[in-house]
């Protein structure tokens, strides 16, 4: 169905649960209590009208950076019902990074937890155009004293709603921009037909809120036809996970392949007796055949793989309940055109042939703020450039082939081998770097580092571990290099450019 032309995202996806008659029912349970819909609705309007009160106005930009809780899907939508823009930031950052996408956004308020106050410790002097530093203690305060109704913002389905930051294999990360209609869209067409979501499920996205699959998996999808939500504010180890799995029963389970691969391996993975899943979903790098074979053993439930993207907002392609195709990526989901284009440009058309793929569909991201070359780059009339190779057997099944440029993903996250580089070269043992992606034993890729020391430095472990450690100083700590090789010199074009495709 077309989403009308005056709409608003927040508006839609509250409304539509009170209409039905679920105010009473739980939306969200947290670490600190659950949330009924009737009362996720009243905080998304103090929200609103604590938004207002600080004087932010429309199209003007908040950043949250929030661990996961009914209060930060409260402020997501309260901003958006108020017509401002939340841009929600990944809570694994360094200053560096949260200065740049502050200034970047130019967003006038930042609200944070305060288990990450360390990271905006005298941040606002740095952003000119950031007027308020709002804690989550803060933020309840704002909320408690605000008028508890609040009118919609009157937007439109292409009105700019949120952003999500993307990495880039080169230079800084792009503030990805998505429209109001993108949200119910995702869920219209992929959750709902493919993932088969329902009322009567219980949600739990081991992906936090910041990501693109985790927004949809917590909030859109759920809010979409009334399920309840789990949120967890700590980091997924599998202890973590497997509480929430045998304590609140979740019937949906949304993850990624490295965390499949620790659940599996853990001395503490629960008897199927005492899981309710029904289906669990996979997506942010590829699910290496035997996991999810070995998941699906162990649990009784089918692990969905899938692909989706920040600029394409949730998954595209995915296998379906009944039709998973062990180490494919499924085929496309219903309403998204699927193409593979070979180096010169041509659509390939012969089965088995590797290209890279593009997609064309309803949720692609309008632009790269201010990033003009990078957004012609990416969005290219109606078909948007993954940066993924793959092929596609006779049967219309897609496999995983590769990147097109060196960019990473680790842990379902991007991560720049250039970034890494940069950051191995600051320590004073070390000459030149090379960082390519490298499989653990799970068929996982991680980031392997070849070093070149300077003259009087000796190899050793004991300087690999020192290494390690720099990069974890210096970067988000899921971008060290897991193995550190140290070689005589690295493998270069004539022009003295570093061969990676060597490397690997």
């Amino acid at each position: 169905m077309a989403t009308p032309r005056d709409y608003n995202a927040a508006v839609d996806l509250l409304e539509r649960n009170l209409a039905a008659g679920r105010g009473s029912k739980t939306a969200y349970v947290d670490d600190s209590g659950s949330t009924t819909y009737a009362q996720l609705a009243e905080r998304v309007d103090r929200a609103t009208n604590a938004l207002r009160g600080l004087g932010i106005k429309r199209e003007q930009r908040i950043a949250i950076a929030m661990l996961d809780s009914a209060d930060w899907a409260a402020l997501f939508l309260g901003a958006i019902k108020a017509g401002v823009v939340p841009v929600a930031l990944n809570t694994l950052l360094t200053p560096a990074d949260y200065e740049y996408q502050l200034n970047d956004s130019r967003a006038r308020a930042l609200f944070f937890s305060s288990a990450l106050a360390k990271s905006f410790d005298g941040i606002q002097p740095k952003c000119r155009h950031l007027k308020y530093v709002v804690n989550d203690a803060q933020l309840k305060d704002l909320l408690a004293t605000a008028d508890s109704k609040a009118e919609p913002a009157g937007t439109m389905r292409d009105d700019m709603c949120f952003w999500l930051y993307s990495s880039g294999s080169t230079g800084a990360p792009k503030g990805t921009v998505h429209l109001h209609s993108h949200l119910i869209d995702t869920a219209d067409l992929y959750a709902k037909p493919v993932l088969g979501i329902r009322e009567s499920d219980v949600v739990f996205s081991a992906a936090k809120l910041f990501f693109a699959y985790g927004l949809g998996n917590s909030l859109t999808f759920p809010l979409a036809v009334g399920a309840t939500t789990i949120l967890m504010a700590e980091r997924p180890t599998p202890d973590a996970v497997f509480k929430r799995l045998v304590e609140r029963k979740p019937t949906i389970f949304y993850g990624v392949p490295t965390l499949y691969a620790a659940l599996l391996v853990s001395s503490a993975f629960p008897s199927r007796e005492q899981l309710s899943l029904r289906i669990c979903t996979s997506a942010g790098e590829a699910l290496p055949a035997e996991i999810g074979r070995r998941w699906t053993e162990r649990t009784g439930a089918e692990l969905l793989d899938g692909i989706g993207s920040t600029e394409m907002l949730h998954i595209f392609l995915s296998n379906r309940p009944g039709d998973v195709r062990p180490g494919t990526t499924g085929k496309p989901v219903p309403g998204y055109q699927l193409r593979l284009v070979d180096d010169q440009g041509n659509v390939i058309t012969k089965p088995g042939e590797l290209g890279e793929l593009q997609i064309s569909g309803p949720t692609s991201a309008i632009m790269y703020w201010n990033q003009r070359e990078k957004t012609k780059n990416t969005f290219q009339g109606p078909w948007t450039r993954s940066g993924d190779k793959y092929s596609v057997d006779k049967d219309g099944y897609y496999a995983y082939g590769g990147r097109s440029d060196d960019m990473l993903k680790v842990s379902g996250i991007y991560v720049s081998p250039v970034e890494v580089e940069a950051a191995l070269i600051t320590h004073e043992a070390v000459l030149e770097a090379a960082v390519v992606g490298a499989p653990d034993e799970s068929k996982l890729i991680k980031p392997k580092a070849y070093v070149v020391l300077k003259p009087g430095n000796t190899a050793n472990e004991e300087l690999k571990v020192r290494l390690q450690q720099h990069v974890k100083d210096k970067l988000a700590p899921y971008k060290y290099p897991r193995w550190i090789e140290f070689l005589n010199e690295l493998p270069k074009t004539a022009t003295g450019k570093i061969q990676r495709f060597k490397l690997r």
